[in-house]
């Protein structure tokens, strides 16, 4: 029903070019309301869902526990990817390094900011793990080589927007807990984004992204986990 209306309304519009001034003048306005009658019918549905489920639902803490010690797991990993190839002579360009630098930072303030979400629930802080990021001898390479640093780098920023958004569902009955996640999805959207023009890629593909589950995600980083810490 919201479809057909929105069609309907852009169909007025475009319609009445013919129309005298006043007459195409009410209908324009009228079209406008009318986008914003729509739209407000439809936003509760694909927001957040918090309108609709709102504090009449209490927050599952031990699954949100778990969504945020699935977080830092990825955080850490991120972090110390970059702490390491900063640290490697000669691998990043003299160029690119400020933006590995400041990538670096903002990953480790997601783990002190995701640690202290983590036990603000009654949580424990989660140690990092011990990471291989030859992938078991698969990218020995990594941190001699830049060109395998910068294809590991789109494959862990993609994996972690792609994780963030297979989780949001786990936290929408914590609005502030799923607004923190938000705000950390947006910022490892645009890390991926700078990767893939300093590779000289396309910065998307498509008009969609894909979410992936706990079980996807833990796959695809397993290789480059080497123990727990």
């Amino acid at each position: 029903m919201n479809t057909n209306l929105l069609e309907f309304i852009g169909n007025l519009v475009s319609d009445s070019a013919a129309i005298p001034a006043s007459r195409r003048a009410a209908m324009q306005q009228f079209a406008k309301q009318g986008t914003q009658f729509a739209l407000a019918a439809v936003t509760p549905l694909v927001a957040t869902g918090c309108a609709l489920i709102g504090p009449a639902i209490a927050p599952d803490t031990g699954l949100a526990k778990d969504v945020l010690a699935f977080a830092i797991l990825l955080e850490e990993l991120e972090h110390s990817f970059y702490v390491q190839a900063l640290a490697a002579h000669g691998l990043i360009p003299t160029s690119d390094r400020a933006v590995f630098e400041q990538i670096s930072k903002h990953e480790g303030a997601h783990v002190t900011f995701l640690n202290t979400g983590l036990t603000g629930i009654g949580g424990s802080p989660q140690a990092a793990p011990q990471f291989d990021f030859t992938g078991g001898g698969k990218y020995r390479g990594v941190f001699s080589d830049y060109h395998t640093f910068l294809e590991l780098s789109q494959t862990f920023e993609d994996t972690g927007v792609k994780a963030y958004k297979g989780q949001a569902a786990n936290l929408i009955t914590s609005h502030s807990l799923l607004t923190a996640a938000l705000r950390i999805h947006s910022v490892e959207a645009r890390h991926a984004a700078e990767v893939r023009r300093l590779r000289g890629v396309k910065a998307w593909t498509g008009a969609f992204d894909e979410p992936l589950s706990k079980a996807q995600v833990l796959d695809m980083v397993s290789p480059f986990i080497r123990k727990a810490g």
